[in-house]
C-alpha cells in the first residue's frame, strides 16, 4: 500500500511539476494545503494517511477550479460579456465580468468571483492580455 502511494505521490508531483502555469499553480498549491491540514485533522487515526489524501483531493480540486477561473476568463476577454458556470448540483458558481481596458498594457480587467454553498469565497480582478504584455521597465 505504501508503494502505490508513494507512486501515486511521485506521479502528481512531476505533473505539477511539468504541466502547470503559476496560475494553476497557485490553486493546485492552495487546495493541495488546505485539504492536506483537513484530511490530517479529520483522520483521527493516522494523521499521515488523511494528510496525503487530503493533499491530493485538494490538488485536484484547486487545479479544476483554477483551470475554470482560467477558462472563463479568456472567455470573459474574446467575447466582452459575463461568463457564468454552475457545478451540477448547484453548490459552485463561478462568475466573471469585463470590467476595463489598460491601453498600455493592452490587457482587459477581469472581475471573477467564486461561491461555494452561497458563500463568496474568492473575489479577485486579474487582468487577461491581448498577446504580449508591454510595461515600461529600466
Amino acid at each position: 500500500m505504501k508503494t502505490i502511494v508513494s507512486a501515486l505521490l511521485v506521479i502528481c508531483m512531476t505533473g505539477l511539476i511539468f504541466g502547470c502555469t503559476p496560475y494553476h499553480a497557485q490553486g493546485v498549491g492552495t487546495g493541495a494545503a488546505v485539504g492536506g491540514v483537513s484530511g490530517a485533522l479529520l483522520d483521527h487515526s493516522n494523521p499521515w494517511r488523511g494528510g496525503v489524501i487530503g493533499g491530493v483531493i485538494g490538488a485536484i480540486v484547486g487545479a479544476t477550479i483554477a483551470f475554470i477561473a482560467s477558462r472563463g476568463g479568456r472567455e470573459a476577454y474574446y467575447h466582452d460579456r459575463p461568463v457564468e458556470y454552475y457545478t451540477n448540483d448547484r453548490r459552485g458558481r463561478y462568475y466573471a465580468e469585463p470590467s476595463g481596458y489598460d491601453d498600455r498594457t493592452r490587457c482587459k480587467k477581469i472581475h471573477e468571483r467564486v461561491w461555494e454553498d452561497g458563500r463568496l469565497i474568492r473575489d479577485d480582478i486579474r487582468e487577461v492580455c491581448e498577446g504580449q504584455r508591454y510595461e515600461p521597465g529600466y
